[in-house]
């Protein structure tokens, strides 16, 4: 049979050893969480470094996609001579949805803000060019189109198409 002496001296070795293993936690229990910091703060660097490239050519793309859907350069693109103004609408319509579609992945890496912007002026210029081709008179062509959008566009005080960019560029900035 065990003894109570040998029972209460397993106790008190047990109890010393828990003391030990708490005070030794106790003191180490900051360097683990400075360790925990750190990891943390290192793996957060190595996403920025991957992510960070990633948003730069999300910027850079909205930018192009700007610069793309501007009917300064679309209208040049789709150059018109021979279509009706309704043909010219479709073909810039279906070029401006091609644009965006190729780019709609990019709002992951920019601000809500941005992407907002970017929507905006592609909704704008679809309307913009949809209002003055639905107000041409019968029997105008894609070329007189193209000539009254853009001069519509250069009678506006402020180029919107300069906005959007200076907005995505400032969110841009936010980056750095």
């Amino acid at each position: 049979m065990i003894s109570i002496s040998y029972l209460f001296d397993i106790l008190k070795y047990l109890i010393a050893g828990l003391g030990v293993v708490g005070i030794s936690f106790y003191f180490i229990k900051p360097y683990i969480i400075r360790s925990e910091r750190i990891q943390i703060l290192e793996m957060k660097r190595a996403i920025s470094n991957q992510v960070l490239p990633l948003r730069l050519q999300a910027y850079e793309r909205m930018v192009l996609f700007i610069e793309r859907i501007n009917p300064a350069n679309l209208l040049v693109r789709v150059n018109a001579p021979d279509y009706t103004p309704q043909e010219l609408y479709s073909m810039v319509l279906a070029d401006i949805r091609n644009e965006y579609q190729h780019n709609i992945s990019q709002q992951i890496y920019i601000s809500s803000e941005a992407w907002a912007t970017i929507k905006k002026v592609k909704d704008d210029t679809i309307n913009l060019i949809g209002n003055i081709i639905r107000t041409l008179p019968q029997g105008a062509t894609g070329t007189d189109a193209s000539k009254i959008i853009l001069a519509h566009l250069s009678q506006m005080e402020q180029d919107p198409y300069d906005i959007a960019a200076t907005i995505v560029k400032k969110d841009l900035d936010l980056i750095f």
